[in-house]
């Protein structure tokens, strides 16, 4: 099992695809391991040479003790990026590998190519709402908080052409360490980057779900036209777009990362 040292931190990655084909490291949600870009692997290891890798308190990484920060989750990925020798890459995450995404963006420019950033946002409140959550998994554990996410994360249409599909998403969201989830709540909930976003350079995909629950497509929106020539898209979807919508997903990711995607489209 593939890992780095970072300040103490163990970091669980992957790499996949062609030796000579440009790098795209892609980046977990809150409460999933890298095993959530499964739907896009088979077409992004045609193209690309993948970096995947679990988020600091997921998966196979470390969990120290929190809370983290959305700059600490980005200096992770230069870690990384500096261990595999890796000077610049193409960055896609979704959620808080979105926020993860937009740090990058703005404060590693000369290391990202290109930048996806998926069913995300720049602020994500109140911060009572994070802190009801972290309260609740740390008195009663993650499965006080499944149900209720996988409702958020999937349309009810979705939940019932594709029960292994939710199935899948459910268990690692279930495995998940607590300590480790609420570290991660606690970045989210502080971090706040409206403003800076418009120092992002490098040219950008939003991605957005008409249905989503948890980052609205106006928050998806908003950090797009904050972007200089970002280009937007709003799938039919709620928050996991990549499942649920995972053809349409890839094909506008892949064309994007190729140099083909131009403009707002809908889908």
């Amino acid at each position: 099992m593939p890992t780095i040292d970072n300040e103490g931190v163990r970091l669980h990655y992957q790499v996949e695809g062609k030796e000579d084909a440009p790098w795209l490291v892609l980046s977990n949600s809150l409460g999933t391991t890298l095993a959530m870009w499964e739907p896009q692997m088979p077409d992004l290891a045609q193209r690309f040479r993948v970096l995947r890798y679990d988020t600091r308190g997921h998966g196979a990484s470390g969990v120290p003790t929190g809370p983290y920060s959305v700059a600490q989750l980005g200096r992770d990925v230069i870690a990384l990026m500096d261990a595999l020798h890796i000077e610049r890459a193409h960055f896609c995450g979704l959620s808080m590998g979105g926020m993860t995404g937009m740090w990058l963006g703005i404060h590693a420019a000369p290391r990202i190519e290109r930048l996806a950033l998926c069913n995300t946002s720049a602020l994500i409140g109140p911060a009572e709402v994070w802190n009801t959550r972290i309260a609740k998994v740390d008195s009663e554990g993650m499965a006080a908080i499944v149900p209720a996410v996988i409702d958020r994360w999937f349309t009810p249409a979705f939940q019932q052409r594709a029960p292994q599909q939710v199935a899948q998403v459910r268990e690692m969201l279930a495995q998940t360490q607590a300590s480790g989830y609420t570290a991660n709540c606690a970045a989210v909930r502080d971090m706040d980057q409206r403003e800076e976003v418009a120092r992002i350079q490098a040219p950008t995909l939003v991605i957005a779900g008409t249905h989503d629950q948890a980052t609205p497509a106006k928050d998806g929106k908003l950090v797009a036209d904050r972007i200089a020539g970002a280009r937007y898209v709003e799938l039919d979807a709620a928050h996991l777009s990549n499942w649920e919508q995972a053809d349409k997903f890839t094909a506008t990711l892949v064309d994007f990362l190729t140099g083909k995607g131009q403009g707002v489209a809908h889908g």
